[in-house]
């Protein structure tokens, strides 16, 4: 079966010509759509706001990327539960700073990707279209078949479905998986992947943070990391959380080019659930390791009121952006919005 398929003349896909690549039909309202895209898409600014700019002038942010899922949109097929999904990628430029801006790739005009979320059992649906002016492709982490592993490219102006059950339970992610690998990455195209476990964790705050690195002169070394797409933002813009509330921390680290980098918390300590495929925390402490394309799940709740930092434990990463604060505030306190 193909794996991709032209998106040109609108005309020339037809249900049976989708039937005849083994696509579902399903999926000819979705990929009609993405044709739509691409031929009105153009390239576009991240309006990811600098530190001196205010989030509410921005559409996609990091105060905005830190509660927001992507729940996609839901269908009943033969009885069972579809989640369709669409991303397109596409080519920005993002401002690090009052400096430095960078070129960059991007999924549905943002860094990370969206948050995809689904639940084990359902039947995922992606409908990628490919307008980033190279090939590229997307690859999930979990279980599916071989033909939907994402690792085939998407050449510029096509698309393709991916189409697999989500499994297992856990935090996952998907990233670009075309040579060279590191560099599809480190220049924005990965997001997080959540499939949520048949019996729901207890109620939480839920937020994601992706620790990410920028190799703004192409010499394989990051001068730049950040949390959510932009260096220090959550230094200038702390993270409001509830005193005493209990906080559920989507953590990935996708930074390339460093090995491994640790996350830390201030004054407090969590519970780890690794990979996010239990129920049960493996260990209780406050600073953890992490590999590239490593992710868990923290549990924590602040006793005091106040600002903590977070941030790896290697300095130079933590100076150079990768660096945030929560602010906790007390429950009879002005409420506050992401």
């Amino acid at each position: 079966m193909p794996n991709n398929f032209t998106l040109g003349n609108k005309e020339l896909w037809s249900r049976r010509q989708f039937l005849k690549l083994g696509l579902c039909g399903a999926g000819v309202v979705g990929a009609t759509a993405l044709v739509h895209t691409l031929n009105s898409k153009s390239q576009s600014i991240v309006k990811i706001p600098s530190m001196e700019m205010d989030d509410s002038d921005n559409v996609a942010h990091p105060m905005k990327m830190l509660r927001e899922f992507d729940y996609g949109t839901i269908k009943q097929e033969n009885g069972r539960t579809i989640r369709e999904f669409q991303l397109t990628a596409g080519t920005s430029v993002i401002e690090l700073n009052s400096a430095v801006s960078y070129n960059i790739w991007d999924l549905n005009d943002r860094i990370p990707g969206p948050t995809l979320r689904a639940k084990q059992g359902d039947r995922i649906r992606i409908l990628f279209l490919n307008k980033a002016g190279h090939s590229h492709s997307l690859h999930f982490h979990g279980v599916h078949p071989a033909d939907m592993d994402g690792v085939r490219p998407v050449t510029n102006g096509n698309a393709t479905i991916y189409e697999f059950d989500a499994e297992p339970y856990g935090v996952h992610l998907y990233h670009c998986h075309i040579e060279p690998v590191t560099r599809h990455i480190a220049k924005g195209l990965y997001g997080m992947f959540i499939i949520d476990p048949p019996t729901p964790r207890p109620p939480a705050d839920e937020i994601v943070l992706v620790m990410a690195g920028y190799d703004v002169n192409d010499d394989n070394r990051n001068e730049y990391y950040a949390f959510n797409g932009l260096p220090h933002h959550y230094m200038h813009h702390p993270i409001q959380i509830y005193q005493n509330q209990l906080i559920r921390l989507y953590v990935l680290n996708i930074i390339e080019f460093d090995p491994a980098v640790t996350f830390h918390l201030h004054a407090n300590f969590f519970d780890v659930y690794r990979s996010g495929m239990t129920m049960t925390p493996s260990e209780k402490t406050d600073v953890i390791t992490m590999g590239v394309a490593e992710r868990h799940i923290l549990e924590f709740a602040f006793r005091y009121p106040g600002k903590y930092m977070f941030h790896p434990h290697q300095d130079a990463i933590a100076e150079n952006g990768c660096m945030g604060q929560f602010k906790v505030i007390t429950n009879n306190s002005q409420s506050f919005s992401t």
